[in-house]
């Protein structure tokens, strides 16, 4: 039986010094030396980690030491996300990429914001019946596996975007620890050695993944042993020679758009090389005199994290206390009431320019829904208006800050674990099954979690709804946490908790990170919980309150949050890394 990584056993947890082997990689003139060191330096486990000048925090410790000595080195925030990125797309193949999309949320130190949104496209040839049978009934395998069920990917032109604006270092020394790394391999860890073994009959369906993913492209890797990728460092190479131009024009997108033409994909060059990042105003939101910057959409996870703060800031959650059955009681109400919202409002805003964020995220509408919440009894949610669709848990999350307090967030993901399972020939990167995130049968909106409504239904070009929850809270101007989680519909929640954990309950970014979660997202009614989130009778009093709770061996982990503390009295940077992320860590220095 798999260990609960919040269990009391593994609270604890940390990577001991000299617990893995070190590699060097030396690139381009940046020198890298990735040891596994003191705890005060890197490391992953309850306590946060401790830095005077800068700080990464993502899911797999070598991509945070990239990024953490691009800042030693001289880059700034901006500079090392994106570093961190390229990493994470050698490192971190469950979510990690150069196929897929996302979103970053910059606060430089002088005050300017943006909200890059670099989320995927539906191809130009998409259209809202795609993924129905000649009858009309929805075909449910088409848009999670292969080559039809893949977007237009948009990570490249997202870190082009934001290094052109915010940038230090050429990105050319950018990509180099990413090149090094998949020419020079790494050891392929127990979490990626499980993963490679539960998914290699689902690899062996595609020749491009299976020889990217696969020893000899028929063999599992073992734990240790060093996996190489050779066609995914000459995509970089690319990259890294010709600009964006390197991954939408070129070889690589004529090696993607022939194997789309050969395998029923949507995906053309001219998809590709028409592609365009947006650089947009971050969802701006207050709670108890915290200022707090997040996604606007197409993530719904800005507005609706807003609307529950603005809820919640209503309610004295501290004299409640932790996890009490009335604490619970009243995020579950808010959370209700924002995933309705989200349902029935938000999508793409170049095909829903009418949406009302600003309303959503008002004090007055918040104060109008508080006034419905009752303190002792549960709300209902009527699965006939409309409902929420399923979106994948697995994506990835960091949280960067350098020494002058520049600070970056990014959450981008291929939709589920190993997205599509696609890797076209040649590419060596997985392909997204994000196609996943549109509502696929127009009209159908049911209980069983089916939505139909017409904000987020696929259209040519049309970017998919995302959960996706970047956020940087300030304190009097200057930096206080960075944010973000992995987890599907539960981001939003994540990032919420996490939130409230440091602001209402003063917990550390260890503490606040570590602590169980729940989760509710209007439809279907049921408050799902980690296993030890609540305690007996805690549970007791929420069924009198009507609430529903799943059966205890029903639970599962939520999230994977990496965040960032800034101590707004010393400036001394404490990362954290969720202990529930078997291979996450921070790196300071």
């Amino acid at each position: 039986m798999q260990k609960n990584p919040i269990a009391p056993e593994n609270i604890s947890r940390t990577e001991r010094p000299g617990s893995r082997g070190a590699l060097l990689v030396t690139c381009s003139g940046l020198a890298l030396l990735l040891l596994v060191l003191p705890v005060l330096a890197t490391g992953a486990s309850y306590a946060p980690i401790k830095a005077r000048h800068g700080m990464v925090v993502s899911e797999h410790r070598i991509a945070s030491e990239v990024g953490r000595e691009v800042l030693r080195q001289g880059g700034n925030a901006v500079d090392a996300a994106v570093a961190t990125g390229y990493a994470l797309a050698v490192t971190l193949p469950t979510a990690g990429n150069l196929g897929g999309g996302g979103f970053m949320v910059i606060r430089m130190a002088d005050g300017t914001t943006s909200a890059i949104n670099f989320r995927e496209k539906a191809p130009a040839a998409a259209h809202p019946k795609m993924f129905l049978d000649e009858k009309g009934v929805f075909l449910p395998n088409l848009n999670r596996e292969g080559y039809l069920s893949t977007g237009v990917p948009g990570t490249v032109a997202g870190f082009f975007l934001a290094h052109g604006k915010y940038g230090r270092r050429p990105m050319a020394d950018l990509i180099a620890p990413a090149i090094a790394l998949a020419e020079g391999g790494f050891p392929v860890t127990q979490k990626l050695h499980e993963d490679f073994l539960l998914l290699q009959e689902d690899f062996r369906k595609f020749p491009g993944t299976a020889a990217a993913l696969l020893k000899n492209g028929s063999e599992v890797y073992g734990e240790g042993e060093i996996w190489r990728q050779p066609d995914l460092a000459r995509s970089l190479r690319r990259i890294q020679r010709d600009g964006r131009d390197g991954f939408y024009k070129g070889e690589t997108a004529r090696m993607l758009a022939t194997a789309m033409r050969g395998n029923g994909g949507l995906v053309t060059e001219q998809d590709l090389a028409s592609y365009e990042a947006q650089d947009l105003k971050p969802v701006h939101g207050t709670y108890r005199g915290f200022d707090v910057y997040t996604m606007p959409p197409p993530s719904s996870g800005g507005p609706a994290l807003v609307e529950m703060l603005n809820i919640l800031e209503g309610f004295d959650l501290r004299a409640a206390g932790h996890h009490s059955a009335l604490h619970l009681h009243l995020m579950a109400e808010a959370m209700r009431r924002a995933y309705a919202d989200r349902a029935r409002y938000l999508g793409d805003p170049d095909f829903n320019p009418d949406m009302p964020i600003a309303r959503l995220t008002s004090k007055e509408h918040a104060a109008r829904l508080r006034r419905s919440i009752n303190l002792n009894r549960v709300s209902a949610s009527d699965p006939v208006a409309f409902n929420d669709r399923l979106e994948s848990p697995d994506t990835t999350h960091y949280s960067v800050i350098d020494a002058e307090g520049n600070s970056v967030v990014v959450t981008y993901t291929i939709q589920r674990s190993y997205g599509s399972r696609v890797i076209a020939p040649g590419t060596g990167f997985l392909l997204s099954n994000i196609m996943h995130d549109f509502n696929p049968q127009p009209g159908r909106t049911d209980a069983t979690g089916m939505i139909g409504t017409a904000p987020n239904l696929i259209a040519p070009n049309k970017r998919m709804i995302s959960s996706m929850t970047p956020t940087i809270i300030v304190k009097d101007g200057q930096p206080y946490l960075l944010i973000g989680s992995p987890g599907g519909r539960t981001i939003i929640n994540t990032v919420l908790q996490v939130i409230l954990n440091v602001l209402d309950f003063q917990m550390d970014v260890g503490e606040a990170i570590a602590a169980p979660r729940v989760h509710h997202q209007w439809l279907p009614d049921v408050l799902n919980a980690e296993k030890w989130a609540i305690s007996d009778d805690t549970q007791q009093l929420l069924r009198r309150m009507g609430h529903t709770l799943p059966v205890a061996e029903s639970s599962r982990n939520q999230g994977n949050a990496m965040g960032i503390f800034v101590d707004p009295v010393t400036t001394l940077r404490s990362g954290s890394a969720d202990p529930r992320a078997s291979d996450g860590a921070a790196a300071g220095y």
